[in-house]
Order: C-alpha cells, then structure tokens, then sequence
C-alpha cells in the first residue's frame, strides 16, 4: 500500500513537472535592479520638529508629508520632490493651516508610489512667476518626476540630442541633460537610485501653444534645484518578479498575425526596416472591450491618406506612392476589419521614436475595433464612438483635462509601464473622469474609440496604443505589437498563427477589382472573448533583429522641422 502511494504520488509529480515545461512563455523584457542606499536618505533628512516618541527621522518624515502626498510610505526609494519640507512641517507642528501654497510647483493629483518607484506630476504657469514672465505659453507647464529601483534595458535610442548639463551639475554630479521623443529629460542618481525629470517641448522658436525646449530647461532647472528628499520606506521594498506570460495551448481557427517588424512595403520611415522587437512587456488586458479587433495601419490601409506621401489613381481607387498596393476609398473595406494583423510601429509618421531605426516613426500601434457601421452622410466613413475602450491593468491614469490623450500608469511588483491612448474625444474623457489621479481596475471602461486628432474626424476611427517603459534616458516609446498579441491571445484563450513568409508587394498594375476578391475573402469571423488566469516565472528577453521590408523611392521631400507631437498643424493620422 505504501509503496502504491510513492508511485502514485511520483506519477503526479512528473506529470505536473512535464506540464509545467510544456508551457510555453512569451519572451520577458530585461531589467537591472537598484538597492536604495537609506543610510544616505537618512542622513539628508531636514531638521523637524521632534517627537518624544520618534526613534526613525526619515519615518516621521514621510508620516508628516503624507499629509499632502498619501501613497508617500508606499515608494521603496527616497522620494525626491519640489517641496520645502520645513516650512509645512513648521506648520504641521503648530497647528497651523496646511492649505496655502509651499511652493511655484503646484502638486497636481498624479502622485503614484509602489514596488518599483514613484512618478509625480507638478504644474506651473509661467505667468506666475517673475523669472519666466517672458515665455508666452498659454497652458500650465507640467514637470514630471520619477524615481526607479528598476530599469529596463534596451538598445541605444536613435536621435538623442545630448547637451552639456551646465551650472546644475555642481550641485549634481553625473547629471545628463537631453531631448528625446520631443522630452527634455535631466537624469542623475541620488542615494543610489536612479531619477529622471521631463518635460515637453519643442525643439524651435517659443510659440503661445508649444514651450521651446529652452524655455523648458530654464523651467527644469529650477525644479532641480528644489527639490527636496520628502520621505520614502525601506519597507516597501519586495522582490516579488513580474508573472510570467503564458500561451493558451489550443490554437485560434482565425486569429493571425504578420510577423513583428513587417510593415507594409515601403512604409517604413526613411529606412527599409521595422522594429522586429519581440519582447512582451507586460501580461495586460487587450484594451478593446470587445472581439474581434484589428492591429493594421491606419494610413496606408483602405481609407487612409498615405501619410501625405502622395498618392496615385488606380480606377476605381488609390495607392500610395510609397508602394504599390491598390486601395479603397472606403474606411469599411473588408480588409481593414480582416486578419493578418499588421505592424505599423515606426510606420512613415514625423514623429521622434528612439527604438525605430530613423529615429523617427509611428508611436505605437493602431487597432481598429470589431466593426464598421458607416456615417449616414459619408458611406466611406465609420462611426466613432460606438466600441469601448477598458483598462489594460490596474494603475493610475495621468492626463490634464485639456489633453487629447491620457497615460495608464503601472507600478507593480516586477514592473513599471506606461500605456498612452489616443483619439478620445477630450470632452467625452472629461467627462468620464479620465483624469490625473484616478485610479482604475484592469478591464474598468475607460471610453469609446473615436477619430479624434486635434479635432473631430481628423483620423479613422481607431485606438492608438503605445507602451512606454523607464530607461536610463527616462520613459521611451517600445514597440507594442507582441505585448498586444499576447493579450489577444489571453482574451481569446487560444493562440494565434504568425505568418513567417517574408511579405510580397502588389506589383503596380495590378487592379482594384482583382484585389478585391482577395480582400473580401480574408474576412474573419467573429470570436468570443474570455478571461485567462497566467502564471508566475521569470524569462529572458528576446533577442531582437531587423526586419526588411521593400522600399520605393519617394518624391516627396519630408518637412525641414519636426513639429511637436500632437501639435501638427497638418491633418496626418497617427
């Protein structure tokens, strides 16, 4: 009898060992963990007024700053904020109203603090202060800080302008000063950590509706210098890894996807290649509400504007000029609703990206929803505003109510991440409370997919996506596309198929009519979609390559100046 259970209870154990390697994980990011130096911290923490019965400075600290900042004992580094500790805990200590303001950096309601850091958002208005009365900006300048005890490691970002960090590194030493991703960043380390501060910009002549990039550096550095160490909790500190992100053993019928970095032919920017980057950064909710759902590109795909590359007639349509695939004028073309999906990260757009090849690129990626229901007044044209958008995790949104846009931020044991969405109509987020400080639950509804892009119906009806993650430079766009496969697959509980054949341009002569066919018969059917449960491991990251993709010759010159993004005058899809 004895012997029989060993056996049976060896049997179970191997069976649940071969299951466990049977599991196939998708490729993890890489990282490198910072231990804070508290010792330090401790060291630098301002004189207060004492309590008989306080034993630990940097804990009372962080007690009385609470007051202003509450999630201040769940950051595992020291936080490091523009607030003059001494004058609040004076008054803290009196009794004294707390109310007034302590400081020209106004906190905004975007404080987060968790297992790997915190980010916070402080605003100013340049009009309000003496030394910066003569920068005409119509809107509220917002800094953001954040601190790390994780990095992820990624390839040298393309287009970095290093500048010299000036008079701000004798108080800093090591502090590096550049423009990113149209970001003034000044990163430096302090108590053993690493922090960045950004901002904004534009890299011109100071406009009313966008801060040059040396109004912004006058405007960091005064932030830098006051700064103050405000609190923090060697406590919180976990090394709880991030899960690992597991695939569904059954396979999709209908569910397939390009490979990562095949973009269309000749749709990439200034290069012949796309970001082949197969990293899933993050186990997320597919943000769309609902299946089936459609990554592809938005500009040259059916309906789109080529990107204002030029476009040339084929009856009874269009192509680009950058290649040659015969397009509808029809937004609702079957092809646009169909599987493959399609990379379009580091498409042809003017904006900065540092992990595209150019430096320049698409953002992120663009999903369209289940389906089209066509505008009464313009049969070419879908309906915004019809499929719903929900939260990718848990986390807390940051967004000014004026913006066109809105991050998700993510602090979680093993992971830090942003996730950027697009074209929501900035009043119907409003009016959802889509703003700074509020924190949602994964799968939460969070809006509709719209066409919003400066102003309504500059665009298809899409969601634009981005995932950004921290680095050394600070926050940088990554290429979204198998984070998003891989939570596709997580909602439909079954695996999608990867086409690995290198993609075939449509020769030039070929017509609208005889790609239609094609077109209509690669319609998908629709699916279900389901929750998943995945478990927890640790991966290695992919290693990441370059993916070809035919070029064609341009006629069109790009413009000299790179404009802000999201402030493009010129009605160009994202």
């Amino acid at each position: 009898m004895e012997r029989g259970l060993r056996i049976l209870v060896a049997g179970l154990f191997l069976a649940f060992a071969v299951g466990t390697a049977a599991a196939e994980t998708w490729p993890a990011p890489q990282t490198t963990m910072f231990k804070p130096d508290w010792e330090a911290a401790r060291a630098a923490v301002p004189a207060l007024p004492r309590k008989a019965e306080s034993t630990d400075r940097l804990a009372e600290l962080t007690q009385i700053v609470s007051g202003v900042f509450p999630a201040l004992a769940n950051s595992p580094v020291p936080v490091l904020l523009p607030f003059p500790v001494a004058d609040y805990a004076r008054d803290h200590a009196a009794g004294s109203s707390t109310d007034g303001d302590y400081s020209e950096f106004k906190p905004t309601k975007f404080f987060l603090a968790g297992p790997t850091g915190y980010d916070a958002a402080f605003s100013v208005r340049t009009r309000d202060v003496a030394d910066f009365a003569d920068i005409n900006f119509r809107d509220p300048v917002v800094v953001q800080i954040s601190g790390f005890n994780m990095l992820y490691d990624l390839p040298p970002a393309k287009g970095v302008i290093v500048q010299k960090p000036g008079e701000i590194e004798r108080d800093s030493p090591g502090i590096r000063r550049q423009i990113l991703e149209s970001t003034l960043r000044y990163s430096f380390e302090r108590f053993g950590v690493p922090y960045v501060i950004s901002i904004q910009c534009f890299d011109g002549p100071q406009r009313r509706n966008r801060l040059s990039c040396r109004n912004a550096d006058r405007i960091a550095g005064r932030f830098l210098r006051a700064l103050q160490l405000v609190g923090g909790n060697p406590d919180a500190e976990t090394d709880a890894p991030a899960p690992a992100v597991i695939r569904p053993e059954q396979s999709s019928s209908v569910f397939t996807y390009h490979r990562v970095g095949a973009l269309l032919p000749g749709t990439a920017m200034r290069s012949n290649t796309g970001d082949a980057d197969k990293t899933v950064y993050a186990r997320i909710r597919f943000p769309t509400a609902a299946t089936p759902a459609y990554v592809n590109s938005q500009s040259f795909m059916h309906g789109g504007d080529c990107n204002q590359t030029g476009r040339r007639r084929v009856s009874p349509g269009y192509r680009c000029r950058i290649n040659s695939k015969p397009l509808f004028r029809d937004e609702s073309a079957p092809e646009n609703y169909s599987y493959p999906w399609r990379d379009n990260f580091c498409e042809n757009r003017h904006f900065f990206v540092g992990q595209c090849a150019a430096g320049l690129g698409h953002q992120g990626q663009d999903i369209r929803p289940a389906s089209c229901a066509t505008k009464d007044t313009n049969k070419t044209r879908c309906q915004p505003y019809r499929h719903g958008v929900v939260a990718a995790r848990d986390g807390m949104i940051l967004r000014e109510a004026w913006n066109d846009s809105f991050f998700l931020v993510v602090n979680a044991p093993g992971e830090r991440i942003r996730f950027r969405h697009l074209h929501m109509h900035p009043r119907k987020l409003d009016d959802d409370g889509i703003v700074s400080g509020h924190l949602v639950k994964e799968g939460e509804p969070l809006g509709m997919i719209g066409n919003y892009n400066r102003r309504p119906g500059w665009t298809t009806t899409h969601l634009h996506f981005e995932v950004l993650v921290p680095t050394r430079d600070g926050w940088v766009r990554v290429n979204p596309y198998m984070t998003l496969v891989a939570a596709y697959e997580q909602l439909i509980r079954a695996r999608g198929t990867e086409i690995n054949e290198p993609p075939s341009d449509t020769p030039a002569d070929t017509s609208i009519e005889g790609a239609s066919e094609a077109i209509a018969a690669s319609a998908a059917a629709p699916i279900t979609a389901k929750d998943t449960n995945t478990a927890r491991s640790k991966t290695k990251a992919a290693p990441r390559t370059k993916v070809k993709t035919k070029s064609h010759k341009v006629r069109s010159k790009a413009p000299r100046r790179i404009a802000h993004p999201g402030k493009m005058r010129t009605k160009k899809r994202r």
